[in-house]
C-alpha cells in the first residue's frame, strides 16, 4: 500500500484548510497529516535542517509514494508557510512522488493561483506526476455547531475527484512493468 502525506499550509489555529486536510488524511489509506504550523518557527524560518522536528518532517515525506498539498490562497498566491517548507526540501524532494495540489480561496479569481504560483514550485522538485489541482471555495466549506467541518456538493465533488485521481495515479505507478533485459541487437 503507498504512504501518502497530507501537508496543510494554513498558518491558522482555526482553520477551513486545516480543517479540509484533516478530512483527506482520515479519508486516504495509510495517509498522515503534517500541519505545517506546528513545526518550530525559529528552526522552520532559518531552515535548520538539523532541528529534530524539521528533520522528521522532511523524513516523513521522503518516505511517502503520494503528496496531498492543501493550501490556503492569499493574495493569488498559495501560503508562505506551505513555500517556506518546500524550500527546506532538497531540489528532488518529490522524485518518484504523485502530488495532488488542493487549494481553497475566497474567489474563483484566485483558480489560477494553483498552475501559476504553485504547480511551477512542486514541478521543479522533480515529482513523478503533479495531479489537476482542485480548487474549493472558502463559502462551500463551513464549521457545523460541534465544530465540525461540512463540505457542500460542490466541494465534495472536488475533494472526491482529487483523491480519486491520486489513488488511481498511486496504484497505476504502483503496478511496475518488468524490468527491460538486454534488447536484440
Amino acid at each position: 500500500m503507498s504512504r501518502i502525506i497530507v501537508l496543510s499550509g494554513s498558518p491558522s489555529p482555526v482553520s477551513r484548510t486545516a480543517s479540509l486536510a484533516d478530512l483527506v488524511a482520515d479519508t486516504l489509506p495509510d495517509a498522515v497529516h503534517l500541519r505545517l504550523r506546528e513545526l518550530p518557527a525559529a528552526p522552520l524560518l532559518s531552515a535548520d535542517r538539523g532541528d529534530q522536528a524539521i528533520t522528521r518532517a522532511t523524513e516523513k515525506v521522503a518516505a511517502a509514494d503520494g503528496v496531498v498539498l492543501v493550501t490556503p490562497i492569499y493574495k493569488a498566491s498559495f501560503s508562505g508557510l506551505l513555500k517556506i517548507f518546500l524550500d527546506l526540501l532538497p531540489q528532488d524532494g518529490f522524485a518518484g512522488k504523485t502530488v495532488a495540489p488542493l487549494a481553497v480561496g475566497r474567489s474563483i479569481a484566485h483558480l489560477l493561483a494553483i498552475d501559476y504560483g504553485l504547480r511551477p514550485v512542486v514541478q521543479s522538485m522533480s515529482p513523478k506526476q503533479v495531479l489537476r489541482g482542485h480548487f474549493l471555495l472558502e463559502q462551500h466549506l463551513s464549521f457545523d455547531s460541534t465544530g465540525r467541518l461540512r463540505i457542500e456538493e460542490e466541494g465534495q465533488t472536488r475533494v472526491t475527484e482529487s483523491l480519486t485521481e491520486l489513488l488511481d495515479s498511486l496504484a497505476l505507478h504502483a503496478t511496475r512493468p518488468r524490468a527491460l533485459t538486454d534488447l536484440p541487437g
